[in-house]
């Protein structure tokens, strides 16, 4: 078995837009764990948090920005 990928910063930076958005992505995955989602890894930790980090390490969560507003805010309110 090799060893798993740990979230040193460099990996975050070079796979992601920011700290922020791995942060997020974790934090909803592991709130999936929680409520019974099974894991996409190898169990590494017993805490849904590691496990969660690691899947996003991974790329085995897909995410994406979603799709672009249709207008800016500011011009829908003004007609």
């Amino acid at each position: 078995m090799t060893q798993p990928k740990r979230a040193s910063m460099d990996l975050i930076q070079e796979d992601y837009d920011s700290k922020f958005r791995f942060v997020l992505l974790a934090a909803q995955r592991s709130e999936q764990l929680i409520k019974g989602a099974r894991p996409r890894v190898d169990k590494i930790s017993p805490k849904n948090a590691k496990i969660a980090m690691q899947e996003v390490l991974e790329k085995t969560i897909e995410w994406g920005y979603g799709p672009a507003p249709e207008k800016p805010i500011e011009e829908a309110e003004s007609e």
